[in-house]
């Protein structure tokens, strides 16, 4: 794809993001675009975010389960950026006009305490990285029409990224095995999804191994100090305006937060 064209795509997710508005698929437009193409969108919507001032804190890693795969029919695991004005902490009332087509995920976030790179990098290898685990729920953020898009389209709109809902309890890998931790989503009290870790290809730290070997594809590694939201091991639920959304991880403690 163009540089121009790439440039020109980034700007419309950029005014989509600014507008809460939605945009056609890059894909109906552009049908031999590649993931490679949609890896470059991002990167130049990240590059204009940060020359805005905003700070990069983590990276997302999304469709890691078959849960979340089969609600998209999108097969591979994607990634995408995570600014500080994006991280909530539990409790938090969030504006439910910062986002479209608003919907939340059950996942485990990863801070680093070491650097980590591949390409051969393994689990225990991601393990030995993390500082400490931390529940959080995803709030998902969609600027490209939902109808017929693929991981194109998503990889291009940041991975559906639009904020995170921290938790208190923190709890290094030796602490817990995080297979087995549970997720049971509520909304307005009323349960909507249920889930175990495991559901993340196997072990929710597996997709930290993923991402480190990604990234050296791209020249670039995971960084002490950064987020590493796992990716989902529920469906996602949509949401309204006015919505309580309260998530119980069991030993990893609750999350709760409202819409307004």
């Amino acid at each position: 794809m163009p540089a121009d064209t790439i440039a020109s795509l980034a700007g419309e997710l950029a005014e989509a993001e600014r507008t809460r508005g939605v945009m056609p698929r890059i894909t109906a437009r552009h049908p031999d675009a590649t993931i490679e193409d949609s890896y470059a969108i991002q990167g130049v919507w990240r590059d204009a975010q940060v020359a805005a001032g905003r700070r990069l804190v983590g990276r997302k890693i999304g469709l890691t389960s078959k849960a979340m795969q089969q609600a998209t029919g999108i097969t591979e695991p994607d990634y995408g950026v995570m600014f500080d004005d994006t991280v909530y902490p539990s409790g938090s009332t969030i504006p439910f006009d910062a986002f479209s087509n608003v919907r939340i995920e059950v996942e485990l976030a990863f801070v680093l305490k070491a650097p980590l790179t591949g390409p051969d990098c393994t689990l225990e290898q991601a393990l030995d990285a993390i500082d400490y685990a931390v529940p959080a729920l995803e709030v998902l953020n969609s600027h490209i029409e939902l109808e017929g898009r693929t991981i194109v389209d998503t990889i291009s709109d940041n991975a559906a990224y639009g904020a995170m809902v921290l938790g208190e309890v923190h709890l290094r890998p030796d602490e817990i095995d995080l297979r087995w931790v549970p997720g049971v989503l509520s909304r307005n009290g009323q349960i909507e999804e249920t889930g175990v870790a495991a559901g993340v290809l196997g072990h929710p730290a597996r997709g930290v191994a993923w991402l480190a070997n990604k990234f050296h594809q791209h020249g670039a590694r995971l960084e002490a100090g950064e987020i590493i939201l796992a990716g989902s091991f529920t469906r996602p639920m949509w949401v309204e305006r006015g919505d309580t959304v309260h998530c119980d991880y069991r030993e990893m403690g609750t999350i709760e937060c409202r819409f307004a």
